[in-house]
């Protein structure tokens, strides 16, 4: 499970969709590619952006949903949180330990 995400979070085209998905959620693929062209300036086809978007799905990262002839995506911050539980930050509020 964590590898999918980790693979997703590589590359940084996915990290900028799944940015404006956490600006804007339930952008459609057209939404999503104005967004990346006009925002950001990444010349990506609508098929690039698509495989992306099926990499983050996979990963649990993004989920869809259709209505009618739209397909609306949809951030889930989901596995982001189990991860971020798997290493818990130790409480670093007491006294200070010296390394030797």
């Amino acid at each position: 499970m964590a590898d999918d995400i980790f693979k997703a979070l590589a590359d940084p085209t996915r990290r900028t969709i799944l940015d404006e998905l956490a600006e804007k959620s339930g952008q459609t693929l057209f939404e999503i590619c104005a967004r990346l062209s006009s925002k950001h300036q990444l010349g990506i086809s609508r098929q690039g952006v698509s495989q992306h978007l099926a990499v983050l799905e996979a990963a649990g990262l993004v989920g869809t949903r259709r209505e009618g002839r739209c397909k609306f995506h949809d951030l889930n911050t989901a596995p982001l949180r189990r991860i971020a539980e798997r290493w818990p930050v130790p409480d670093t509020s007491g006294p200070e330990k010296s390394a030797p």
